[in-house]
């Protein structure tokens, strides 16, 4: 029996979140340049996409780009974003022929504006379809969305819009960039670190954390349905008991 049928489908997350580390690691590797590891990293996306609109999964959220990113080399940060520009045209077709949506998170303000033009073209023309939500989390800063939301809440309560009282988590969600969005139940890393780097902070609350040593551009729909095997096999609890589950 294969690890796909394996998985209990009424069992399986709703939302996974990526970080998709090691890209630039696999590439020196080999002796290449750091870019040629974010262009082989477009594949595992693809299985990772086409996996999860099998299974029926409902977002999907890859951590592409962090604020902290734009302090990479130049030549790097701009051959990512001409990447990301040839990737979005050749995937228009993809996403609309399976029903995919895409959604972003971040400030995309400070993508060239090439890059943004094409980057919000996409998620107009995929706003209408229904099935698997694919959020792209591009200079992002979970810290930078905490702050945000703390001085509109500010503004909201001096123009008197909003009360402390009213206060509550559902309220303060509506002000987060991932609005709408439920949080991850399984977070995915890959390349062996175990850090969260400045991701969905707030929203990794009581998300199932996995992690493996394969660096992305290795990673496949394999090892995507092995993550969510072990996330099957987790007991979540949230602050009670096995007894009370």
């Amino acid at each position: 029996m294969s690890l796909k049928e394996k998985l209990v489908r009424d069992k399986l997350p709703g939302h996974v979140a990526i970080i998709m580390d090691g890209n630039g690691r696999w590439a020196v590797r080999k002796g290449a340049a750091r870019i040629f590891g974010h262009q082989n990293g477009v594949t595992p996306v693809d299985e990772v996409v086409k996996a999860s609109a099998e299974l029926g999964l409902r977002y999907l959220t890859f951590y592409a780009f962090s604020t902290e990113n734009w302090a990479r080399p130049a030549e790097e940060v701009d051959a990512l974003m001409g990447l990301l520009v040839s990737t979005i045209k050749k995937e228009t077709k993809k996403l609309l022929d399976n029903n995919i949506k895409l959604r972003t998170v971040g400030d995309l303000s400070k993508l060239p504006g090439a890059t943004r033009r094409e980057l919000l073209q996409l998620v107009d023309t995929t706003s209408a379809n229904t099935g698997l939500t694919v959020i792209l989390a591009i200079s992002y800063s979970s810290r930078n969305e905490i702050i945000l939301a703390a001085r509109q809440i500010i503004k909201d309560a001096v123009e008197g819009k909003i009360t402390a009282a009213e206060m509550n988590f559902d309220t303060f969600e509506n002000y987060l960039q991932t609005s709408g969005i439920p949080d991850p139940d399984l977070l995915i890393r890959t390349s062996g670190e175990y850090r969260l780097s400045n991701f969905l902070l707030y929203q990794l609350a009581y998300t199932e954390l996995y992690f493996t040593s394969k660096l992305w551009p290795d990673f496949r729909a394999e090892d995507f349905y092995e993550a969510l095997l072990e996330y099957q096999n987790r007991e979540r609890r949230f602050g009670k008991t096995s007894q009370q589950l």
